[in-house]
């Protein structure tokens, strides 16, 4: 399918005409509060599942919303159509929806007026490479896969890049304009023996251009050779161990097991959340820090300005050891007098922005991985996230491929490595952190309905105590 809308908000004035219109609305109305987004994006998607081509798409989109803030709530509207007659019935649908939420009046943090433009360059646009090329690349992927034993029964891979344009104007003067690239990718192969079948995949994504496409080659033909390799591994012994994540595994873990935890929309609407994630307290040993960074340069969770207008800036959510910090709106930030962390992100013009996390990671420590494991006697190093599923501090994550260390040394493979725990517990239980950050960008992060979200977690290898690990 190839659906090509020739809308396009570059028209000469065109966007600050429906900017006038929206200001002097929102004067001639005396809101409290309010702003206007509009958006542009244009989008390709391929994807192949085995041998057939499942998905070639190629798009264009223009929208925008209005968000109003009454005396109980938000007016929230969207729309696709964009002219200047009907911005001011979208304004006054906003501000209706706004004037019938009742309950307790809420506030909000502002900020001083910013005026800005804002481009995230890339090195080999993806919008100038022809459909044809990228899906010639793919297919080169899949074929690296399909070809490499005849134990891969299936494969997918698939490719998305978006470019979004962001415009956006709040009643306090701000007016800022963003455009950035995104591109992610992942390959995925499914290897059968007999009744026993194994995958194993490798996410990428990035802000940068779409020369890291070009080069993942060797890793179709390693994705492919880790699933057979799987297939032959025994199934790990259960019990308790000293683990080592590697970066990959330990990124999502403080994503999913924690991060989540510190977003202040979960946090001020439970009490129960309140008591745990108390700031000030004591949440691991003393080299432990765990940032939440939108300012990192060149992730795919970095930006200037969130989606309401407040510039983004570094969050420690545990600084050595301690809670410190959590992520917020403007409104989560004035309903726990904490300070307002340019943390609300929405996936499109179609949602609300919700509190979200970025660049999500550990801060690296001083060891090296051969100091974690040397004096392991009979542990366990867990690579790769597989999947896994949180419920407030409890979390069950499975690892992709599993060593057995033994005398400080990495040993045989082993499969169906899956650890589970109390986040809290898990945290204290931190014995080393790695001094080797590396970040993973090839997954996309859900909440609210709003998926995928791009993000980046991170970590250096960590090592863990008394890791309760699933298995035979």
């Amino acid at each position: 399918m190839i659906n090509l809308i020739n809308n396009s908000l570059d028209k000469e004035g065109y966007v600050e005409e429906i900017k006038e219109i929206f200001l002097k609305l929102a004067k001639e109305k005396r809101i409290r509060y309010g702003e206007l987004r509009l958006e542009e994006s244009e989008v390709t998607n391929i994807g192949f599942r085995g041998k057939e081509l499942e998905e070639l798409s190629v798009s264009k989109s223009v929208g925008g919303n209005i968000r109003i803030l009454g005396r109980c709530g938000w007016g929230f509207i969207s729309f696709n159509d964009i002219n200047t007659e009907a911005i001011t019935d979208y304004f006054e649908e906003a501000c209706n929806a706004s004037n019938l939420i009742t309950g307790e009046e809420i506030e909000i943090e502002y900020s001083d007026p910013v005026v800005d433009r804002v481009v995230f360059p890339m090195g080999r646009d993806f919008r100038d490479i022809p459909i044809e090329e990228k899906k010639r690349l793919l297919s080169e992927h899949n074929d690296i896969m399909l070809n490499f034993s005849p134990k891969i029964q299936s494969t997918v891979v698939r490719y998305g890049d978006r470019f979004n344009k962001r415009y956006f104007i709040n009643t306090e003067g701000t007016d800022i304009v963003q455009e950035k690239g995104d591109i992610s990718s992942v390959l995925i192969a499914l290897a059968r023996e007999e009744d026993l079948i194994e995958q194993y995949h490798y996410s990428t994504g990035s802000i940068e251009g779409f020369q890291i496409m070009e080069n993942l080659h060797d890793k179709a033909r390693d994705t492919a050779e880790m699933a057979v390799r799987l297939l032959s591994a025994p199934v790990v012994k259960g019990g308790q161990y000293t683990v080592i994540l590697d970066p990959r595994l330990a990124g999502v873990f403080i994503h999913e097991a924690f991060g989540h935890l510190s977003e202040a929309d979960h946090v001020y609407e439970n009490e129960r959340l309140k008591e745990l994630m108390l700031i000030g307290k004591r949440f691991g040993p003393d080299f432990l820090n765990v940032v939440d960074d939108p300012t990192y340069p060149n992730l795919r969770g970095s930006y200037r300005y969130d989606d309401e207008g407040i510039l983004s800036r570094k969050t420690y959510l545990i600084r050595e050891g301690i809670l410190s910090g959590r992520l917020h709106s403007r409104e989560t930030a004035r309903k726990m007098g904490e300070p307002v962390t340019g943390n609300a992100r929405s996936i499109n013009y179609r949602f609300q922005p919700i509190v979200r996390m970025s660049n999500t990671f550990i801060v690296p420590g001083s060891s090296s991985f051969d100091e974690l494991i040397s004096d392991i006697k009979h542990g366990i190093y867990a690579v790769g996230a597989y999947g896994g599923q949180t419920s407030m501090e409890m979390f069950t994550f499975s690892a992709q491929e599993g060593y057995m260390i033994e005398n400080g040394k990495i040993g045989d493979m082993v499969r169906d490595v899956v650890l589970t725990g109390n986040v809290f517990t898990t945290l204290q239980n931190v014995e080393a952190i790695g001094n080797d950050l590396q970040f993973s960008q090839g997954g996309g992060c859900g909440k609210g309905g709003q998926s995928p979200l791009p993000v980046a977690t991170g970590s250096p290898h960590i090592r863990i105590r008394n890791v309760v690990i699933g298995g035979r």
